[in-house]
């Protein structure tokens, strides 16, 4: 059981962004560090390509169905029960710090008081879900070809928020006999418009940015869904490569930004005696496609839009009574509740579909529970029928309501390249990945629940 526990929640992180993810160019040294001292989730999955919606899935520690996070104008209920519920029942004082994306009055949902909130533009929200219709289109391409060196509100907050934050480590480090505390800290990084501090741009040459081998992908040539996203986003309009590797560079460079609001919060912890009594866990809420299939943004199921960095490090790791390393087991964010409850000593909650993060040094983390079936889906803007991704092992099955699926060996094929959904020698993965699927939920009954509830919020916002 650990006294402490921080869990620091980016925005927009891809794993694929980060030296400890395998990026050789990318300098994440204080994340790098952190894994080296923990542990490192190969495959981690939000449950949901899109901020909101996976945010809440994350803090409930249930997937978006269950809780009808459909959209990112969703608004919680009253009913929906977060961290802060949770360890309430082992005496944890709860405390948010920055950027959480939730919308509505309620700026706690079961948390015990914050530091400092969201931006105010983040804050109000009517409530109203995105259209859902074919030729909704985004306003622009900006969030790619307007790249650029400067200042902005965004890289102000998450400086803002650690400075809060190591206020506040440093004041608990001075209470020994205080409440144990369970800390969120929310940053903005690397979420888009990709305007980059200067100093931070200046570290990446874009001429040294290898962009996708996939990025000039003619929509016509993709499936119909993804085709329909692509024009939604603007993600059809053609980009020149200097744009690319512009965006890049400074995509990188919020990336970098982040990494060392992260390193001033562990120096703060880790020079203090929270050190030995505090666990540690990073991840985001959703990947960035950057470029790759030609897509930009999240929305997809690609890897690098649903896969994230996950990393934890426990006091036990520290003092070498626990594995360190990393787990090649698919895991997804909905498994940071069990863990959170597991950490506190409190008992499994049966009624999570999540499963505690391996903390013990005897459990072979590694090569158990590799069959486990890992979903993600979207319902919001670009996606006008429902999509869910389940992952299992190295398979990938990504199913379309209305439309045929995909299917993907991520093991022989990491860039997704060749889908298997219509090869006749994989008909028995495919079958099994379409039950699996549907042992969890009714991806149909969901589809015609989340637009329902879209079209009441839509008329009520009127």
């Amino acid at each position: 059981m650990a006294r402490n526990i921080v869990v620091v929640l980016s925005d927009e992180h891809a794993a694929n962004a980060s030296g400890c993810y395998g990026n050789p160019k990318i300098r994440t040294p204080h994340l790098d560090r952190l894994a080296g001292q923990g542990v490192r989730y190969d495959t981690a999955y939000c449950a949901s390509p899109m901020c909101v919606p996976s945010r809440l899935a994350l803090l409930s520690g249930r997937y978006v169905h269950q809780i009808g996070a459909w959209d990112n104008g969703v608004i919680p209920g009253e009913k929906l029960r977060t961290w802060g519920h949770h360890l309430r029942e082992a005496g944890y004082e709860s405390v948010l710090a920055g950027r959480t994306h939730f919308n509505g009055p309620d700026r706690l949902l079961g948390f015990d008081r914050r530091l400092t909130d969201d931006l105010d533009f983040w804050i109000t929200h009517d409530g109203n879900p995105p259209p859902r219709v074919p030729e909704w289109r985004r306003s622009s391409n900006s969030h790619v070809s307007e790249a650029h060196g400067g200042d902005h509100v965004h890289t102000r907050h998450d400086a803002t928020v650690t400075d809060a934050v190591i206020d506040f480590l440093r004041d608990r480090a001075e209470q020994p006999d205080a409440d144990p505390f369970l800390l969120y800290v929310g940053y903005m990084h690397p979420h888009f418009p990709l305007v980059a501090p200067p100093e931070y741009l200046a570290r990446y040459d874009p001429d040294d940015v290898e962009l996708p081998a996939t990025r000039h992908e003619d929509p016509a040539s993709q499936h119909p869904v993804i085709r329909q996203i692509r024009q939604a986003f603007r993600n059809d309009e053609p980009l020149t490569d200097d744009e690319q590797r512009q965006a890049t560079a400074c995509y990188w460079a919020l990336v970098s930004h982040l990494d060392d609001q992260l390193g001033r919060l562990l120096a703060a912890l880790d020079e203090s005696r929270l050190r030995d009594d505090t666990v540690v866990i990073y991840t985001s809420d959703h990947g960035e496609m950057a470029g790759h299939h030609g897509i930009w943004q999240k929305q997809v199921f690609y890897e690098p839009s649903v896969q994230v960095p996950l990393v934890l490090r426990a006091p036990g790791h520290l003092r070498g009574t626990l594995r360190t390393g990393s787990v090649t087991r698919n895991v997804s964010l909905i498994d940071v509740l069990p863990t959170l409850r597991e950490l506190a000593g409190l008992p499994p909650d049966d009624t999570l579909p999540g499963r505690s993060l391996a903390l013990h040094p005897d459990d072979d983390a590694a090569s158990t529970d590799t069959d486990r079936p890992i979903l993600s889906e979207y319902h919001a803007q670009g996606m006008i029928d429902g999509g869910y991704m389940l992952k299992v092992g190295r398979y990938k099955y990504c199913y379309y309501v209305g439309h045929e699926p995909q299917l993907f060996d991520v093991e022989s094929d990491p860039a997704e390249l060749t889908d298997l959904a219509a090869d006749p020698a994989f008909a028995s993965v495919l079958a099994g990945m379409d039950a699996a699927l549907r042992d969890i939920t009714d991806p149909e009954e969901v589809d015609r629940r989340a637009k329902t509830d879209q079209l009441v919020r839509a008329g009520a916002a009127r």
